[in-house]
């Protein structure tokens, strides 16, 4: 019996396909629409209405940029970006957000450093719809759809955490009050913590879930100041003293002990979970013909 073997691919659709082409290629695009999408926010910041606007129309724009790339050019289905159970995966990770940084907050406010001085009115809740849904979006799919998904298909699963743990940390040194020892933290605690909820499902919305809720929290909730970023007030009128071993200081929350432990436990306990699944792809060395 004859076998018709498959067509071979043109040369240029494969030298695209590379990783290294995915990393240089697709996350230089989604970086550019990211730094585009936060300048024009900070243009309209007066409304935030249009900034929460403009951030979901970005944010549905380089979704579906990710996944053209992912059908026209890998040739593939995105099934990262699936929308079955995508709802109730971002239920979780929002609900795990929530409860994390609400946690770390309980603490604060049980050794005295964190007191609840009045409330604003809810529409202080709002400018921070705009960061939450830019920064979660943007970022998941630039260090875990683009990023970690390349350096595992070089090096496997464990190199790619510690590649876009690493890489994740960093990139928040570009921020106004950044410091070395809030990318570390967070290099370390949420780094781990969203590579792991990637790899629980294999999907991108229990990570996109965790880091928006996250976000939203710290600044519209408790009126703390995200990643090094500026401060807003949300509906709590607060104040917070004390150490920054604590507190995280300027950076915010990200660089307190409180934050480093308990999210860097459930990103463990996450990854035990996806290494139970059989999730994590092993190095090419590794890997079985």
């Amino acid at each position: 019996m004859m076998q018709h073997a498959m067509p071979r691919q043109p040369l240029w659709l494969r030298l695209l396909q590379a990783p290294v082409s995915r990393i240089v290629i697709l996350g230089g695009i989604v970086f550019y629409l990211m730094a585009w999408t936060e300048g024009r926010i900070q243009e309209v910041s007066a409304h935030p209405l249009i900034g929460t606007a403009i951030a979901l129309g970005m944010a549905l724009v380089v979704m579906a940029l990710y996944a053209a790339w992912g059908r026209l050019i890998e040739r593939r289905a995105v099934s990262e970006l699936s929308l079955s159970g995508a709802g109730r995966e971002w239920a979780v990770g929002g609900l795990l957000g929530v409860g994390l940084y609400t946690a770390c907050v309980l603490l604060l406010m049980a050794v005295g450093m964190y007191r609840i001085e009045g409330f604003n009115p809810l529409s202080y809740m709002v400018p921070a719809i705009a960061m939450a849904v830019k920064s979660s979006v943007f970022e998941e799919l630039l260090f875990r759809g683009v990023l970690f998904r390349s350096v595992e298909q070089m090096g496997g699963s464990w190199i790619a955490i510690i590649v876009s743990s690493l890489v994740f940390g960093v990139i928040h040194l570009l921020n106004p009050d950044a410091t070395i020892a809030g990318a570390v933290y967070i290099a370390i605690e949420a780094g781990l913590l969203l590579a792991a909820a990637y790899l629980v499902t294999r999907r991108l919305w229990l990570a996109i879930g965790y880091h928006m809720m996250w976000n939203y929290v710290q600044s519209a909730v408790f009126s703390g100041i995200v990643s090094g970023g500026v401060a807003l007030p949300g509906l709590l009128q607060v104040r917070i003293e004390g150490p920054r071993f604590y507190t995280g200081g300027s950076f915010g929350m990200e660089q307190s002990v409180f934050a480093l432990v308990l999210c860097t436990i459930t990103g463990a306990l996450l990854l035990a979970i996806a290494i139970r699944r059989g999730h994590l792809v092993p190095a090419p060395w590794n890997r079985k013909a």
